[in-house]
């Protein structure tokens, strides 16, 4: 294969396909994704790591029985958010787990 240049006319097109890539957004965030590692790849794919579930049913936890003894409206509403992203990570833990 030849190093020097190319030729005008290819030239110009490779520069017309480029500007047409460029100009794909799914096309650059696929790339860029696939820049990442596989661990922020996996995050971005809306699949957690199960110790990241392990952790948030601690905090869940602690939460609960912080909501119960002071019957704080704040710690009651943290404890609700936290717990349904406790059980939509768990749930898409075990999916991932249970895939044949």
């Amino acid at each position: 294969m030849s190093t020097g240049r190319l030729p005008e006319h290819e030239q110009r097109i490779l520069d017309e396909m480029e500007l047409v890539l460029r100009q794909d957004r799914q096309l650059t965030a696929r790339l860029w994704v696939l820049r990442l590692g596989p661990r922020a790849r996996a995050a971005l794919a809306g699949r957690p790591h199960p110790f990241t579930v392990a952790v948030f049913a601690a905090v869940s936890c602690t939460l609960l029985f912080i909501g119960i003894r002071t019957s704080s409206p704040g710690v009651v509403w943290a404890f609700a958010l936290v717990w349904s992203l406790t059980l939509a990570g768990f749930v898409r833990v075990l999916c991932r787990w249970t895939e044949p």
